[in-house]
């Protein structure tokens, strides 16, 4: 008897192997890996973000608007609940990838407003600041393009013959993924030239800005 379960169980563990059972739960477990190193550069990236607009305000702090942008765009990014729900869930996937692209495109505003300040340019914090942020851009676009290619290999598995079968026996189904017109654009971190003195706004009087 003994013998006979143990030729059912190698039997039914290659039948599972051969409809794509262990590919499908390979991959899920490499998409769960992937998004968690998403959620973690995400969140290095809100960690930095109070440091910075406190440096930025400590030399325009007029700049209001524009810090206030990226104060509310980190208090929305921050406040989802990112669980492993999540990934199945494309209602939820668009609204954090949406809440993160609200936060990049502040972030970028706030960046580009304070090429016009030399002297914060200037400041050893900020620059420290400024790389660190970029470093971590950098990893956030290392950690979505993992994910990527984790979920589209999940998903042709599903997809594809007779791995669908298997997918659909166990409720496995299609999981959301970054959809953007231009990923790579979208990735790509801010940059700031600290090598070059912005030009003098209308007006400007020489020497106005010490």
């Amino acid at each position: 008897m003994r013998k006979l379960i143990l030729g059912l169980l190698l039997v039914l563990s290659a039948s599972l192997s051969g409809c794509g059972y262990n590919h499908l739960q390979s991959t899920d477990e490499q998409i769960k890996a992937s998004w968690s190193e998403v959620v973690n550069q995400y969140q290095r990236r809100a960690d930095l973000i109070p440091n910075l607009v406190n440096t930025v305000k400590g030399y325009a702090a007029h700049e209001k608007d524009v810090l206030t942008q990226v104060t509310q765009a980190r208090a929305a990014a921050t406040s989802m609940q990112v669980t492993p729900e999540v990934l199945n869930d494309p209602a939820a996937f668009a609204k954090f990838q949406a809440a993160q692209g609200a936060l990049s495109g502040a972030l970028s505003r706030l960046l580009a407003v304070s090429e016009n300040y030399p002297n914060l340019k200037a400041d050893a914090n900020f620059r420290d600041l400024q790389a660190q942020l970029e470093g971590t851009e950098n990893r956030i676009a290392v950690a979505r393009n993992r994910y990527i290619k984790s979920v589209q290999e999940f998903n042709v598995t599903v997809r594809s013959f007779p791995s669908n079968l298997t997918a659909m026996a166990f409720g496995y189904k299609q999981k959301p993924n970054f959809t953007v017109e231009n990923e790579k654009e979208i990735a790509t971190p801010p940059k700031v030239d600290f090598g070059s003195v912005p030009a003098k706004p209308p007006g400007e009087t020489p020497g106005a800005a010490k």
